[in-house]
């Protein structure tokens, strides 16, 4: 014995879901369940392309663009990086230059004392 559809629903909805689903029901009898199913498989594909080369591929060239720029002030923010070590290492020498040089003078004067 089938079942019957709940009577909860509104008639007019009930008419509207058979309405819905009588052309999926006569297109499956008429075609098959595997020539429904590949062609809703080349609409996914389709649906997906399309979003792909409309949506995606544009914001990509300009995350491209953005990410390039942001490499070279990377770049540029390295090279800046070694330019203050060096001056830092080079004042650190002189520094440790001059100390040696006044401590050699101060054990001269220290000696002939």
């Amino acid at each position: 014995m089938p079942e019957e559809i709940s009577n909860d629903l509104p008639e007019d909805v009930l008419d509207l879901e058979l309405d819905y689903l009588t052309p999926v029901a006569d297109m499956l009898n008429e075609f098959g369940f595997p020539i429904i199913i590949a062609l809703a498989m080349g609409y996914f594909i389709y649906f997906v392309w399309k979003f792909v080369t409309e949506e995606l591929e544009p914001n990509l060239d300009k995350q491209q663009t953005v990410l390039v720029r942001l490499i070279d002030q990377m770049r540029m923010l390295d090279q800046d990086q070694i330019r203050l070590q060096e001056k830092l290492n080079t004042v650190l020498e002189y520094k440790q230059a001059v100390a040696l040089k006044e401590g050699k003078t101060n054990d001269k004067k220290n000696s002939r004392k």
